[in-house]
């Protein structure tokens, strides 16, 4: 029996949760968290969006990234999980939210795409790390989903959304209960139809931007992640794993194009940086199965 792909997965999550929230769900609960309430609620209350403290977008990432997390699998391989939170702590330390709780892991999926949450979680899937041919290129791939993460595309999304004002109480709750209840943030799995849709254009191109620029202060190639989208360039574009990726980001040779606005002028390539493709490789045979 063939398993469903993570997009498949994820859009079918989504849509379900879009009907819900467009049909009349009254007594809807979830933990006895009554959902139906919550999101008929957030019809008459466009306008009662209050900014969230950081508290509450670190409770709110948390609860996307486990949807997220949900899935697939997370790859069994310690060293993979150990080596991408250290390139991608090392990256977000050169960020402008530095002390947020930053929290990257690889789905252990042939999906090739990325995710960022709100507060500082970071998903990368195996079929992206596999498309990646340096940690320069992985430092470009997580900068660009760290500034996602500092720039707040994502939860500024949400908070445009009606969606929003409604849930704030289902983030008190799962923030002042004394052992918080990780499923009263399944609520706020409404924020994940973002991961089916995309975020706005510019939100993308501006990642991209930044993303660069991370890399470069983390000391990287600031090329890494031209890079990368070069190589996916080469992937059909029919390709089942890819579909994803194409359906929520802007055209790869649009990406390109931004990046090349900028970096023609601004960047020079680093010569003689210290060498980190030794353990980048290392990494990699361990991920495709040829390293004990």
């Amino acid at each position: 029996m063939k398993m469903p792909t993570l997009s498949v997965i994820a859009l079918a999550v989504v849509s379900a949760l879009t009907i819900s929230a467009c049909a009349n769900v009254s007594g809807l609960k979830i933990n006895n968290f009554d959902l139906g309430k919550t999101l008929n609620a957030a019809n008459s209350a466009k306008n009662a969006i209050v900014p969230l403290t950081e508290q509450e977008e670190i409770a709110l990432g948390e609860g996307v990234a486990s949807n997220l997390l949900g899935l697939a699998p997370l790859h069994t391989d310690r060293e993979v999980q150990r080596y991408v939170n250290t390139v991608g702590r090392w990256v977000s330390m050169h960020s402008e939210r530095p002390d947020l709780p930053w929290t990257f892991a690889v789905l252990d999926s042939n999906e090739v795409n990325a995710f960022a949450a709100p507060g500082g979680y970071v998903v990368l899937t195996k079929g992206m790390l596999m498309k990646i041919g340096s940690e320069a290129e992985l430092a470009g791939v997580l900068g660009h989903e760290v500034a996602h993460v500092v720039r707040k595309h994502h939860l500024n999304a949400m908070q445009k959304s009606s969606a929003m004002s409604a849930v704030r109480d289902g983030l008190d709750v799962a923030i002042t209960a004394k052992n918080g209840n990780p499923n009263v943030l399944k609520v706020l799995s409404v924020g994940t139809a973002l991961y089916a849709r995309g975020l706005d254009k510019e939100d993308e191109y501006e990642s991209d931007r930044m993303g660069v620029v991370l890399a470069a202060r983390a000391g990287y190639d600031p090329f890494g992640l031209p890079a990368v989208l070069h190589s996916l360039q080469k992937v059909n574009s029919s390709d089942e794993g890819m579909q994803l990726l194409f359906q929520t980001h802007p055209k790869l040779s649009d990406r390109l194009a931004q990046l090349d606005g900028i970096m023609g002028k601004d960047f020079d390539r680093y010569e003689n940086l210290p060498s980190v493709q030794g353990r980048f490789e290392k990494v990699m045979m361990r991920l495709k199965g040829t390293s004990k």
